[in-house]
């Protein structure tokens, strides 16, 4: 569909763009002006959180724990915009141990990733992220 001259797939595709700028940036609020008051938040391999609360806690902890930039990213988009998919390679380091997992010490790692989302009204209503832990796990481990 195209709206104002611009396809509804190309607007979810710029707005995941740019959630994974601000990320990249460390921009937390810059994330959250992107994401709708309720958006659903897929952990890999935990439970679902709901709404921006929620998210800023999970920002946190990340922040904490690690320093992340994803590179080669590769934004996919439905023709009516309200469904998108990425895959990117995180080029990471551990910095403080995260509850259950191995301990930090500084590690280096590099991890294929990927998300599925949902837009509603111009925002991300849901992010769903995914890699393997098993990989990530080994490679802090070594």
């Amino acid at each position: 569909m195209i709206v104002d001259g611009t396809r509804q797939s190309d607007r979810a595709i710029e707005l995941v763009l740019a959630y994974y700028a601000a990320f990249n940036r460390g921009d937390d609020a810059a994330m959250l002006d992107l994401l709708t008051d309720d958006v659903a938040h897929d952990v890999n391999q935990g439970a679902r959180e709901s709404g921006k609360a929620a998210f800023v806690q999970f920002l946190a902890r990340m922040s904490r724990s690690y320093r992340e930039q994803l590179r080669d990213i590769v934004v996919m988009a439905n023709e009516s915009g309200d469904r998108a998919a990425a895959e990117y390679v995180v080029h990471g380091q551990y910095l403080a141990t995260d509850e259950g997992l191995p301990p930090a010490s500084g590690q280096r790692y590099v991890l294929p990733g990927g998300a599925f989302f949902d837009v509603r009204d111009g925002l991300i209503a849901r992010v769903s992220n995914y890699y393997n832990l098993e990989d990530w796990v080994a490679q802090v481990s070594a």
